[in-house]
């Protein structure tokens, strides 16, 4: 088996049954791996140097083909259902055996690395991929190291990523020929049928939410941290399409990370050595960083030229909506390396309400801190996916249901503890839309949004008068520095008070439905955050 790079002497492949390869490829440079790229086909070059890739028929997760091995390990503490599936360990080595004559005759990209900036917590990894641009990927998501460390590296789980190979779902048990699967006792990650790269940083995400709360006693949080000149350090919440990677990408501040985060009782460690940010309609205006990040090592997938150059146009959507862009956290000025900072401060639970109801900034006591989070709140509006005419309410539970092994409340109240003991403002953001629902009124403007979040971080909300929202409950400040004063109560920008009302009771009505889920194992502290309203029990 013809071997070059930089190999780790500690563990080799055969550890994982990998004897026979056309080729195997360790720890290339950024610069090999581009190369190694055009050289397969694998994608092209833009004007500024970043490597343009398509991920094929998955242009995102596909989350019915994710599982979790249920064995003696996992029987009673994994949070079984529609997000973990269960899987046998029988079909498991059934199918990385396949896996492993299926490389036989390929030629392997193999990067050794790390998750988890704080040196207490962090998980040694190695990725096996069969393309180039995919361990590129890895190289700017995961923690990089020195070549003393590969040449000492002993990884702790491992990722097999081969997206040319299809599963047979009546002989290997999967849903269909893709999937994505954790094994928490053979510490093995199998990803296949699928060129969606985000599979392998969500997969160890989906790991590090189990082995730290479950056994470090750590919280994992998906979320996107940064940090003032001061120290004070801030996490921000929120799913997709709320402004997460973009309000964290602030000129003023440190970056930590942009994604996923541990909580210790020292400090927030960053996950990653990356981002991985949508770059629909991006804009150097908007978005100054994520734009100027986009150079030579990064990725963008699913994009398209400008006819005739090399120039991305981040307005086609032709391919996907989920347009994005993968860089290693340098290429951002400000970013904080190692990526770690103190506990924080003040903590944004950011949603994109496309009813038009949460006011654009409040703040939460304990119990309404608790309730969002489990909550998860944010809107789809109509375009985002095939179907959706109206808006549509979106909870998911902690911010990221998607890649939690545990029970929700698990999270929920080892977040509730650290907010007690630190003392810690949240801070509600709807950066969704004023004035009426989607269609109607309009979208919140990121300076409006960017100038409420630094008069938060900088104490200047402090010493205001705020206003309860009479069925939310959350205290809405009457003025904000740079702000006009009219938004702060969202009431107020609707031509038609009684649409408002109607509006904000049917709302609140579909949080405490949604809740009801998790009503039955949460404290009577995080019941008193619910909303205030009727709700019909047919």
């Amino acid at each position: 088996m013809k071997e070059s790079g930089h190999k780790s002497n500690a563990v080799g492949l055969d550890s994982l049954g990998i004897k026979e390869a056309k080729e195997v490829l360790w720890n290339l440079s950024p610069a090999e791996l581009v190369e190694e790229a055009i050289k397969n086909g694998e994608g092209a070059l833009t004007d500024t140097g970043a490597l343009m890739c398509d991920t094929g028929k998955f242009t995102g997760r596909s989350p019915k083909d994710r599982f979790v091995v249920k064995d003696a390990k996992t029987e009673n503490s994994v949070w079984w259902g529609d997000i973990n599936i269960a899987f046998s360990p029988e079909k498991f080595d059934q199918l990385q055996a396949k896996m492993v004559d299926f490389l036989k005759d390929k030629k392997l990209y193999v990067r050794d690395a790390y998750a988890g900036a704080h040196p207490d917590y962090r998980l040694n990894l190695r990725i096996v991929n069969t393309q180039a641009w995919q361990n590129l990927f890895c190289n700017n998501m995961f923690l990089r190291l020195t070549e003393e460390e590969i040449a000492n590296h002993t990884p702790e789980f491992t990722i097999i990523c081969a997206p040319e190979f299809q599963a047979d779902p009546e002989v290997d048990g999967t849903r269909q020929a893709n999937f994505a699967i954790i094994n928490f006792t053979k510490n093995m990650i199998l990803i296949g049928g699928t060129g969606y790269a985000g599979e392998m940083k969500k997969g160890i995400f989906g790991v590090l939410n189990y082995i730290l709360p479950h056994e470090r006693d750590t919280l994992s949080m998906h979320c996107s941290a940064n940090v003032g000149k001061d120290g004070d350090t801030a996490i921000f919440f929120g799913l997709s399409g709320t402004g997460k990677t973009t309000l964290s990408a602030d000129p003023n501040r440190g970056l930590i990370g942009d994604d996923e985060h541990g909580w210790a009782a020292d400090s927030v460690f960053n996950f990653e050595g990356g981002c991985y940010a949508k770059v629909i309609d991006l804009t150097r205006e908007k978005e100054p960083q994520i734009w100027d990040a986009i150079k030579f090592g990064s990725i963008v997938e699913n994009t398209r030229f400008y006819e005739g150059t090399r120039t991305v146009d981040y307005t086609n959507s032709s391919v996907t909506e989920n347009t994005r862009t993968a860089y290693p956290i340098n290429h951002i000025d400000n970013a904080v390396e190692p990526s770690r900072a103190d506990i924080p401060k003040n903590i944004f639970f950011l949603t994109a309400d496309a009813f038009g109801v949460l006011p654009p900034i409040s703040k939460l006591n304990a119990s309404q801190a608790m309730y969002h989070f489990i909550s998860g709140y944010t809107a789809k509006v109509a375009g985002t996916e095939v179907g959706i005419t109206e808006p549509q309410t979106t909870f998911s539970a902690c911010f990221g249901a998607a890649f939690l092994p545990l029970h929700p409340t698990k999270y929920a109240e080892m977040l509730g503890k650290k907010m007690e003991e630190n003392n810690v403002n949240v801070w509600l953001i709807n950066t969704g839309w004023t004035g009426g629902p989607y269609g109607v009124g309009s979208r919140m403007k990121l300076p409006y949004t960017r100038a409420m979040i630094t008069a938060a971080l900088n104490g200047e909300l402090n010493d205001v008068s705020f206003t309860k929202h009479p069925i939310f409950g959350v205290e809405m400040p009457d003025t904000c520095p740079n702000v006009p004063s009219e938004i702060l109560n969202p009431r107020n920008t609707w031509a038609n008070k009684e649409e408002y009302d109607a509006k904000a009771s049917d709302l609140a009505s579909k949080f405490v439905k949604n809740f009801g889920k998790y009503a039955e194992f949460a404290s009577d502290d995080i019941l008193a955050g619910a909303p205030q309203v009727e709700v019909a029990t047919n």
